[in-house]
């Protein structure tokens, strides 16, 4: 049984994360991380029932007895509460996005240093997964491409997680070629996207959107796009954090990206 602390636990993520390791037969909850609702019980807050999980608003105390920590948080705290995880021993599921490959770097050395394991995913759904995957494998052949990133017009972070994520792994292939280079073009340069080591990434804000993120490949007289959407659901992200926090405990370091662990 893996004992789980469970930051962000009264959030949109979290709330579903918090019902099915509740109703899990491999998951513990022993400790639930959310400010506005803390002295209570998790179970009062989102069901009106016990669950013997206590809310606090103090992370450190909150990862006394935890195997792993899921931090559904925000961009401004994650990296700060994984490093305190890994403090203590505790393995990290990063489900907050926000990150850049230089923090993802401090984190991995912490953990190593510790002997603990860590998986960032800057989308958990499998399928988000899957369409990195497919990406990364169309980027070995491909010599160009863009990524577009749709966002909620709420979404503070650009790019999202997921852009961020698939971007950093598409450069890591190799980078893509240019005709003219986004900082010789004619115009705004900010109209060319944001450079995220190498990939031209545009970020959409917009009502309408949750997620959605487009690789897209152009050769002459062709184009391939692969697209992830996901819905106004937070259940997307549920059954792969879960496949990541029962692979976590086996790991030392950073793993980046779900499809590394679906596809290994």
């Amino acid at each position: 049984m893996i004992k789980i602390c469970l930051a962000g636990a009264t959030g949109w993520t979290g709330r579903a994360l918090a019902l099915a390791i509740r109703q899990s037969d491999d998951f513990q909850l022993v400790s639930a991380v959310a400010r506005q609702t803390a002295g209570q019980d998790l179970g009062q807050v989102l069901e009106g029932n016990e669950w013997g999980v206590p809310v606090v608003s103090d992370l450190e105390s909150a990862l006394e007895g935890a195997d792993v920590l899921i931090d559904y948080t925000s961009h401004d705290c994650v990296k700060a509460n994984i490093l305190l995880g890994i403090e203590h021993g505790v393995h990290g599921i990063v489900g907050s996005s926000g990150l850049t490959a230089s923090d993802f770097a401090d984190i991995d050395q912490a953990a190593r240093a510790q002997s603990v394991g860590v998986v960032a995913a800057g989308n958990f759904a499998i399928t988000a997964a899957l369409a990195q995957a497919a990406a990364l494998l169309v980027a070995q052949h491909l010599p160009r491409w863009e990524v577009i990133d749709y966002a909620s017009a709420t979404k503070p972070d650009v790019p999202s997680g997921t852009a961020r994520e698939l971007a950093e792994r598409l450069s890591a292939v190799h980078r893509p070629e240019f005709d003219i280079a986004p900082s010789d073009i004619a115009g705004p340069q900010e109209a060319r996207g944001a450079d995220i080591d190498g990939t031209q990434v545009h970020s959409l804000r917009l009502p309408g959107f949750v997620v959605a993120t487009e690789t897209v490949f152009g050769m002459p007289d062709e184009r391939l796009t692969i697209r992830f959407d996901a819905g106004n659901s937070p259940m997307p992200y549920v059954a792969g954090t879960l496949i990541a926090a029962k692979a976590v405990v086996h790991r030392v370091g950073l793993v980046r990206g779900l499809d590394t662990l679906l596809l290994s």
